[in-house]
């Protein structure tokens, strides 16, 4: 890949929707570059003129390829598996491409931005709400979630223990969406017990080394054990 073709993701490495895109070029096999972009150093680097040139809404991921600025982690991840066909990050089939799209967008649209950083912080300094009370919040919205994902996921799985992907026979969209997701539950304590299929999804992509060095800790702006 030439400098002018690099792939260049700026991200945070906690943020799920910048996880979501470490995932698809993890299952795609693709180098980047990463820029880290801090959410709380001196008020948030996401907030400064010089990302919001690159990315006016001031959120991440924002993905940079051959000139072009892309934002939206589920935008981004569909161009790379139009510009980057293989392995697909989409099924086979019109019905299940469906169903891996409603998955991810459960995730994406419906849980993920209402227990994320901005939210919460405004939780705080416009309602007063600590700690806990922001921490029960995200567990209602992530709990929610997932269990409506647990319940579309049991219609394709009716073995859940032996579920290997959210949908078809490969790594997905949905996939990219279910981790960070499952990521942030286990951060703020959800009860993932009655939750098999998700579970058994999310233990095999464990085996899948490049999947693994895209997780939170392993990123080269986490902080330091």
């Amino acid at each position: 890949m030439s400098a002018s073709d690099e792939l260049v993701l700026y991200g945070y490495w906690r943020s799920s929707a910048s996880y979501r895109v470490r995932l698809a070029l993890a299952i795609k096999g693709l180098a980047y570059t990463q820029r880290p972009v801090s959410l709380i150093a001196d008020g948030g680097e996401h907030k400064k003129a010089p990302y919001r040139a690159l990315n006016p809404q001031g959120l991440v991921p924002t993905l940079v390829h051959q000139g072009l600025a892309l934002s939206q982690s589920l935008a981004i991840i569909e161009y790379l598996d139009e510009v980057f066909p293989d392995p697909p990050l989409l099924p086979d089939g019109p019905r299940q491409r469906a169903r891996a799209r409603a998955v991810a967008q459960i995730i994406a649209s419906d849980t993920a931005p209402i227990q994320n950083l901005g939210v919460l912080t405004r939780l705080e300094t416009s309602f007063g709400a600590d700690q806990d009370q922001k921490a029960d919040w995200a567990r209602h919205w992530i709990q929610t979630g997932l269990e409506a994902v647990e319940a579309m996921l049991q219609a394709e799985h009716p073995e859940p223990q032996k579920a290997r992907f959210c949908v078809g026979h490969h790594p997905t969209l949905a996939d990219c969406c279910l981790l960070p997701q499952v990521y942030n539950a286990e951060r703020f304590g959800c009860d993932l017990a009655d939750m098999p299929t998700i579970r058994a999804i999310c233990a095999n992509l464990g085996h899948n080394e490049d999947i693994m060095n895209a997780q939170p800790d392993k990123q080269p702006d986490a902080p330091k054990q």
